[in-house]
């Protein structure tokens, strides 16, 4: 049973029993946005008063707060506690929205309504774009002209060809940028081009302490079964291989921990809040995980956490990255694509798109060593490789 409060923007109600009052809710009743959505009018002889609990009219505390209201039983005596909405109650002029709405039909394009549209209800990701987009907006007709003389100008000294290839690079770049770990070129020490902190912070780093401690306390069988069941060659690799005691010790093992997670989120395609449950993940590293990799996505009633694909290209350099940091600046792309499920290919992209240095493992004389031979390694030295894009050139010059 709900109870509904209402505040008049101009002025107070002196009786109640001269209005007529009528509530109006969404039809959409598997949208969980849209199916607490009430209106409220209020009609008399002379004016009629809207409210409703969503929009730029309603009351901001409605979704921050759970309000209730208490009515005492004269004939009991005891207060009976109830459910309680607040409605921000305005008055409707006649012809003043109609008025408005020819206005803005008139002078907002498709484009603007999708915009309001985005503004009110969409997701943080597509705000952000629509943020990003507004701010590179140009709408002065005087620079279009400066700026088609100057790209005129550009094209006749530098020539079609060397131009084409800039922005092939360019776009490469800005398309690795939001895959790609926060990187830092021109650092002094190996270990400052992909810090550490942005890949784990202090205090998430912290809060893996017990869990990985567990996985440092692996005996050989459940090491041996984790290889068996494969995705998580990397990380046996790095466990089976443990310094005996101290602060590496612990730092080896809350990476290893992190990089099994972050290897079993790439094998799934929808991540629920309970993932990592059953190996004890704390809750502040799920938050992260679901933040970081996985786009948000409305499907059967309800909004789901999905990891595309382009999410998977994310974790792969960022299992690469903390790989670096957990082996001295070199990792096994060999086994890394293995537990990503890539092509060797694919994860050879990856390393170039990172700046590695791709190198082979020395050769030794026993027959496990000689295995590994085949394995492919990448080191980070700076400064960082930079990679022609020669795929990218062959694929514009068919589409053309």
């Amino acid at each position: 049973m709900w109870h509904i409060y209402l505040n008049f923007s101009n002025g107070n109600v002196k009786n109640g029993n001269q209005l007529d009052f009528t509530m109006y809710k969404n039809v959409d009743e598997n949208n969980p946005r849209k199916r607490t959505r009430r209106i409220l009018v209020a009609e008399s002889d002379r004016l009629s008063y809207v409210g409703h609990n969503f929009g730029v009219g309603s009351l901001k505390c409605n979704s921050l707060c759970q309000y209730y209201v208490g009515v005492l039983n004269r004939d009991t005596m005891q207060m009976e506690i109830h459910n309680a909405q607040l409605f921000n109650m305005q008055p409707a002029i006649p012809g003043e929205n109609t008025e408005s709405s020819k206005m803005e039909d008139t002078t907002q394009t498709y484009r603007d309504k999708v915009d309001s549209l985005i503004e009110a209800f969409g997701t943080n990701k597509q705000k952000r774009a629509l943020s990003t987009r507004r701010l590179n907006q140009v709408g002065s007709d005087t620079l279009h002209h400066a700026v088609a003389k100057a790209a005129s100008s550009v094209i006749s000294q530098k020539g079609l060809e060397a131009l084409q290839q800039e922005l092939v690079d360019t776009e490469s770049q800005s398309d690795l940028a939001l895959r790609v770990p926060p990187c830092n070129p021109d650092a002094a020490c190996r270990e400052d081009v992909y810090p550490f902190e942005n890949l784990l912070t202090p205090v998430e780093f912290d809060a893996l302490e017990q869990a990985g401690s567990k996985m440092a306390e692996l005996t050989q069988e459940e090491l041996q079964t984790l290889k068996d069941k494969g995705g998580c060659l990397s990380v046996v690799e790095h466990l089976e291989n443990l310094p005996a005691s101290g602060e590496l010790r612990e730092k080896m093992s809350r990476c290893a921990f992190y990089l099994s997670l972050l290897l079993k989120m790439v094998r799934q395609k929808i991540v629920s809040r309970k993932f990592g449950h059953e190996e004890g993940c704390p809750r502040i590293i799920v938050n992260k995980l679901l933040k970081d990799f996985t786009v948000e996505s409305f499907q059967n009633g309800r909004i789901q956490n999905v990891v595309s694909s382009s999410m998977r290209a994310k974790l792969a350099t960022y299992c690469l990255a903390l790989l670096l940091h957990m082996g001295h600046m070199t990792a096994d792309l060999t086994l890394l694509h293995r537990d990503l499920r890539l092509a060797e290919a694919k994860m050879i992209e990856v390393a170039k798109s990172m700046g590695l240095t791709l190198i082979k493992a020395p050769r030794a004389k026993t027959p496990e060593a000689e295995q590994r031979d085949e394995h492919k390694q990448a080191t980070l030295v700076l400064p960082l490789v930079k990679y022609d894009q020669f795929t990218e050139r062959r694929k514009r010059r068919k589409m053309k």
